[in-house]
């Protein structure tokens, strides 16, 4: 069954590092990441089985290199609504990817 797995910490740096992390601790998919506060507060999803989202979020977790996530969770069997709003986020990841690629194409 799909779960999805949540870290949020200070920084863009420490964002790849815990992504570069979870998908190397355990067989997971980057879904997307969101941006707040000018990428001061990054937010990663993945998504695969519980036990390998559970292990990837808290590997991650631990060996953070800012001081400490400032959150993390994992979401076993997510709501379709919580589906939803995730696809929204990675929908929006994949349109500005896209953007990025044609106006490389014209520069």
């Amino acid at each position: 069954m799909k779960s999805l797995g949540f870290i949020e910490v200070s920084g863009v740096v420490a964002a790849v590092e815990a992504l570069d992390t979870m998908v190397k601790t355990a067989d997971v998919e980057f879904v997307t990441w969101e941006r707040k506060l000018g990428g001061r507060l990054v937010t990663i999803i993945v998504r695969g089985d519980v036990s390998a989202v559970t292990q990837a979020v808290e590997t991650a977790a631990a060996q953070c290199i800012s001081d400490k996530p400032l959150v993390h969770a994992v979401i076993a069997r997510p709501h379709e609504e919580t589906m939803k709003m995730v696809e929204l986020s990675a929908s929006r990841l994949q349109r500005k990817q896209e953007c990025d690629k044609i106006n490389s194409a014209f520069s």
